[in-house]
C-alpha cells in the first residue's frame, strides 16, 4: 500500500490517505513510530498494528466514554465514532467489545426511553423518536408491552391537559376542538381523548403514576 496523502487535521493529528483512499487518523508521533511517508509504501505488518494496536483501542476506549456520557442505541454509537473518522472495522470491533460488557443494549435502551417519556408523549410519538435513533420495530414493540397499562395513554392525555390547565367543564365548542386536534396530531386516540375529557373531573384527582395503580 502506498501513502499517497497526508493532510493535517489539526496540529498533532493527521489523516492517512493509502493507494488514494482515505484510511485512518492518527497522531504525529504514531507517523513517525510507523515510518509513514508520503509516496512511500506502507508494509502490511504496519497496517494491521494500525488498525488493531492502535485505532481498534482508540475506538473501544472512544465508545466507553461516549456511554459513560449517556446511554445510546447501537446505531447512535456506531454514527458517533463514524463522526469520529474511525475504520468500519475498528468501529465494529469497538460496539462488539462494549456489547460484550453488557454497556450496549438497545432494548433496555427502548425500556428506558418509554418509561420516562409514556405520561407525556403518545405512542406514534414516542415509536417515531425512537426509529430515529435506529431502534427496531420488534424491540419498540417489545418495550411497549413491557412499560404500558390499559391507563398509560389516558395518563399522558391528563399530564397535558393539566400542564396546559385545561378545565372541560369551561372549554367552548372551539376550544374543545383546538385541544382534541392537538392531542389527536399528537398520535392520541380519538376515543381515548374523548373519554378523558368527558371523564375529567374524577381521572385529575388521581395523579399516581399508573404503575401504582396496577
Amino acid at each position: 500500500m502506498i501513502v499517497t496523502g497526508i493532510e493535517e487535521q489539526t496540529k498533532t493529528k493527521f489523516k492517512v490517505y493509502l493507494d488514494g483512499t482515505f484510511a485512518f487518523v492518527l497522531y504525529k508521533g504514531e507517523l513517525k513510530r510507523f515510518g509513514i511517508k508520503q509516496g512511500e509504501d506502507l508494509a502490511q505488518e504496519n497496517y494491521e498494528k494500525i488498525q488493531n494496536e492502535v485505532l481498534l483501542k482508540r475506538a473501544k476506549k472512544r465508545a466507553m466514554h461516549l456511554l459513560e456520557d449517556m446511554d445510546r442505541t447501537e446505531s447512535a454509537l456506531r454514527e458517533k465514532l463514524k463522526a469520529g473518522l474511525y475504520p468500519e472495522s475498528a468501529i465494529s470491533g469497538a460496539i462488539e467489545y462494549v456489547r460484550s460488557f453488557g454497556y450496549l443494549n438497545d432494548a433496555r435502551y427502548a425500556e428506558n426511553f418509554v418509561m420516562s417519556r409514556k405520561d407525556t408523549k403518545s405512542k406514534r410519538e414516542i415509536k417515531a423518536l425512537l426509529s430515529q435513533k435506529g431502534v427496531s420495530d420488534d424491540l419498540i414493540c417489545l418495550a411497549f408491552e413491557q412499560c404500558y397499562s390499559e391507563d398509560s395513554e389516558e395518563e399522558a392525555i391528563r399530564r397535558i391537559l393539566r400542564k396546559k390547565k385545561v378545565d372541560p367543564e369551561r372549554m367552548e365548542e372551539q376550544e374543545y376542538q383546538k385541544i382534541l386536534g392537538y392531542l389527536a396530531r399528537k398520535g392520541f386516540r380519538y376515543e381515548v381523548i374523548r373519554h378523558v375529557i368527558s371523564d375529567y373531573d374524577k381521572q385529575s384527582n388521581c395523579t399516581l403514576p399508573c404503575q401504582s395503580l396496577r
